[in-house]
This record gives C-alpha cells, structure tokens and sequence, in this order.
C-alpha cells in the first residue's frame, strides 16, 4: 500500500511562508498567533477544531484585505483538507492560492515555489498525478535556482515529485528523486521521519520495478530501516511524529510486518492523546 501525499509537504503540513512579511499598506492579520493554534489543533489531531479555526483565519485575511496572510492561510488549507481527504475543498484552496500568488506578483519566488508544491500535492493526493506534475516543475525551477542544495525543502518536493512520477509510470525518474532526497535528509537529525517515509516510498517503487517476490529482500531491508528511523530516541515525539507514524503503519501491514503497524498505530494514538 504507497504512502499516499507524504511530504515535508506529503508528509510535513504546509508551513508558514512568510517568515518576514514585507511593509504593506493595509493591517496584516495576526500569522504568528494563527499558526500558533493551529499547531495546537493538529498535534491534538483535531481537523475539525483545525478548520475552524483557518477559516475564522481566512474571513480575518479577507476582511482586512491581506493577499500575503491569505496566501499562507490557503496553503494550510490546502494541506487540511488532503488530510480530510475532501477533494472539493481543497481544489478551491489550491484555484484561490494560485490566484493570489498571480495577483502578488509573485510567479518566480520561492514563495510561489511553495506554493505550487502544495497544489501539485493536491493534485497527487486525489489521483490527478499528471497535472501535479506542472506544478512540481515549477516549483523545482526555483527550489533548485534558489536554495541551498541541502535545504530540507528540496527533499520535499523530490518525494512528492517522485510519488506523482511512480504513478505515472517513470520510475527510473521517480527513484533519482528519492535517492536525491535521502542524500539530503541524511546530514540533519531532524530529517529523521522523512528518511523512513522515504525509505517506505523506495520499497513501493521497488515492487512496482521488480515485482514483489523479486524485490523482496530490497523491501525488507528498507523496512528495517524505516523502522530503525522512526525508533530513533532523536525523534521528537510530536503531532507530526504522531502523522507519520499514523501514514507509514499501512504500509508496514501491506507488506505482512502488522506488529510493527500495530505499534506504530498505537504511538501515534498516544501522541494525540498527549500521553
């Protein structure tokens, strides 16, 4: 069973894009207070608690005409409602994002890179692969043009890149991502989780090559890394934590490991239980 959408951006949930928002005319909307609870909802795991509460956010951006709060707002939006699974939703966050970053003028920065990430994670997480693709390349331009090669975003959109690839039946593309993004994540600890998602990601694109009998030994050897990974005492045992845990346990079911599914279900119940 693939991971379906993970990212720091399949798995990581969209970040806060603007670190040091630039001088504007009118009164900006409060991002740091709205991504503060917004935290708080989604290490509780409540969506529900979470929707609320970006769109009380959204109504706020609106009211007081903020295109650059309501462009981070829609992108967390975005990465709600694939969680949610609510495809309707999510494309309207996707259309208003993309609008936005138009009406900003701001197509060739890297805020519009993480931008269109998110739509083409979108577009991937409800079976659409091929239009994510555009997006995907888009957003690599400047990804590749602008950031360090061993920033952490890359390995995000080299996953969620090669996810939409595997599903388009490049997978000799897809696994020249994945094998960039591991290089990646390898030099930072916290890069821990995405390693394992990754790792999980190469197994499936190992059976799709291969076939499951051949591939076996390959996939078992990701598995144990994957879980080594996610064992790590470096981890920190937060909502995010919790969310790939959560992600990655099908996958460890899938390919017959169900203690290990099993454990990883009930850590992430844990955490969102906030024992």
């Amino acid at each position: 069973m693939p991971i379906q959408g993970l990212k720091p951006e399949d798995y990581l949930e969209p970040e806060c894009i603007f670190c040091k928002p630039e001088t504007v005319q009118h009164k900006p909307v409060d991002l740091r207070r709205c991504m503060t609870k917004l935290d708080e909802y989604l290490y509780r795991n409540d969506l529900t608690g979470a929707e609320r509460h970006l769109n009380y956010w959204k109504q706020e951006a609106l009211t007081c005409n903020d295109d650059r709060g309501l462009l981070t707002i829609e992108n967390e939006r975005m990465g709600l409602y694939r969680k949610l699974g609510r495809e309707q939703e999510a494309m309207e966050a996707a259309a208003s994002a993309e609008r936005l970053v138009t009406r900003a003028n701001l197509q060739d920065t890297v805020t519009a890179a993480t931008t269109f990430l998110n739509i083409g994670t979108v577009y991937k997480s409800f079976g659409r692969a091929a239009e994510s693709l555009p997006y995907y390349g888009q957003a690599r331009a400047i990804y590749e043009r602008d950031l360090q090669p061993d920033d952490p975003n890359m390995a995000g959109l080299y996953n969620n890149q090669a996810l939409a690839l595997t599903d388009c039946g490049r997978l000799a593309e897809a696994r020249v991502l994945y094998e960039k993004a591991l290089s990646i994540l390898r030099r930072t600890d916290s890069g821990l989780p995405e390693q394992a998602i990754t790792e999980l990601n190469l197994a499936n694109l190992d059976e799709a090559e291969h076939g499951l009998l051949e591939a076996e030994a390959a996939i078992d050897g990701r598995l144990d890394r994957a879980k080594a990974l996610l064992d790590d005492p470096r981890n920190e045992k937060n909502g995010y934590y919790a969310f790939v845990c959560e992600k990655c346990a099908p996958t460890f079911g899938y390919y017959g490991r169900f203690f290990d599914a099993q454990e990883l279900k009930e850590r992430a119940e844990a955490i969102y239980a906030g024992s």
